[in-house]
């Protein structure tokens, strides 16, 4: 739970010390150009290096997606550095774009240029000709960036035009990276943070040809077949497994996988709903119609059809030194649960687990299903429907779970219960450490 953040504020703090050990905001004597002057260097290079950090997230790299806990938070931090980002290259267009205006509305008077007079050589020259095309550039790129990461950020925007719109970013990094490479101050190259500005911008550009050729969504790519659909009209929910081939190297209980089932729509996350067995190859996933997606997906899968698989991804996985735990699976949030019952179904450990499954919607054939799951595994379950039983509460939680003291919770489902239920926990005494989440949002 503590890394997205330890991750985002580390790097502000590593750019910031770095700098500060090159240069200064205290500017003395203090006056309005001055300080725009090391300011616009500040907030530009902290604001490359953070898009740059987002690029370089979102080729799910393996080693990053065990760093930071999940791909789950991958993209949550991608998704902070992105608005981190946005808000810095905001400042830094003000600061450098506004401070012309007022210049030329009469609201400020522009002192001379540092070095007027000065004939430069070499390549501090040619850096010094380049300056109004990167001057351009970046300007551009920036107002392309912004609508960009805006759009991602509207959940109304329809999640197959998201996927689309968001893959651009790649290329306006390129002008961007430009922009910094040109404009940063000279005296940097010979200081650390120019070493650290460059590595980044040279970083993230490689990151985004990457994800502009597709890259890393063939590393993992396996083809599969639709072998069986059920629906559950009352939930508004359809299972479906997946045959795959021999390019699928097994799965741990909680991760999940994108599957393109239309070459228009995409790849789209679902959790895997089984266990691995090398012998079916089956693969199990239970998708409620929550948008314009799944409603179109659940119309459209069928018995043979064929379909895509990247995977598996995700830190979900139940691995903990507790001999007590407690899973919420809220309403659809059930599906990661699912599959860790049917390891223990197979393989039981030690563990005294206690399931909570609140839910608003009813399926006599799905809870039945449900219950022998957890019966074949020793889970303890309780299944709550909202709508006749109210909703569960944390302490409801805290008085079934007789060593909740010494135990870790697990949660899948919706935001607000997640916030209210680990927030109480923390109120009582658990560690952050044992409460874990998994954030199935993409954008």
């Amino acid at each position: 739970m503590s890394r997205i953040p330890l991750f985002f504020w580390g790097l502000v703090a590593v750019v910031s010390a770095v700098w500060f050990a090159a240069d200064s905001l205290w500017v003395s004597p203090f006056a309005y150009f001055p300080f725009r002057s090391v300011f616009v260097q500040y907030s530009g290079i902290l604001a490359v290096v953070m898009m740059a950090g987002a690029l370089v997230l979102a080729l799910r790299l393996r080693v990053l997606e065990r760093w930071v806990g999940g791909l789950d938070k991958v993209y949550r931090l991608h998704k902070w550095l992105g608005i981190g980002s946005l808000v810095l290259a905001t400042l830094h267009w003000w600061w450098a774009q506004g401070t012309k205006w007022m210049v030329g509305w009469g609201w400020l008077e522009k002192p001379a240029g540092k070095g007027a007079g000065q004939q430069l050589t070499g390549l501090e020259a040619w850096f010094r000709g380049q300056r109004g095309l990167a001057e351009t550039l970046g300007e551009w790129a920036f107002y392309a960036a912004a609508v960009l990461i805006v759009l991602a950020l509207v959940k109304a925007f329809p999640y197959h035009l998201f996927r689309k719109t968001h893959k651009l970013l790649a290329v306006v990094f390129l002008p961007l990276a430009w922009h910094s490479f040109i404009l940063m101050e000279f005296d940097y190259w010979a200081a650390p943070i120019g070493w650290l500005t460059q590595a980044a911008v040279v970083a993230g550009s490689v990151a985004a040809v990457l994800l502009l050729v597709g890259w890393p969504g063939k590393v993992r790519k396996v083809p599969g077949e639709v072998v069986s659909v059920t629906r559950y009209p009352d939930l508004k929910v359809f299972e479906f497994l997946v045959k795959v081939t021999q390019g699928w190297s097994g799965h741990n209980p909680g991760q999940f996988a994108f599957i393109t089932s239309d070459a228009a729509e995409g790849p789209h996350p679902y959790t895997i709903a089984s266990d691995w067995n090398p012998e079916t190859r089956c693969l199990k996933f239970v998708v409620k119609e929550l948008g314009d997606h799944t409603r179109r997906a659940s119309r459209r899968i069928g018995e043979g059809m064929p379909v895509t698989l990247e995977g598996p991804y995700g830190g979900f996985d139940f691995e903990d030194d507790c001999r007590t735990q407690i899973w919420v699976g809220a309403g659809i949030g059930i599906t990661p649960f699912i599959a860790r019952m049917g390891r223990l179904a197979g393989r039981p450990d030690s563990r005294t687990v206690y399931l909570f499954h609140p839910t608003a919607d009813v399926s006599g054939e799905a809870l039945a299903k449900l219950r022998a799951d957890a019966e074949a595994a020793g889970v303890n379950l309780v299944i709550r429907c909202s709508r006749t039983e109210g909703r569960l509460t944390p302490e409801e939680i805290r008085d079934a779970v007789p060593d909740w003291q010494n135990a870790s919770l697990w949660y899948c489902g919706p935001v607000g219960l997640a916030n209210t239920l680990f927030n109480q926990f923390r109120k009582w005494g658990m560690p952050a450490r044992r409460m874990h989440r998994e954030f199935f949002d993409m954008r």
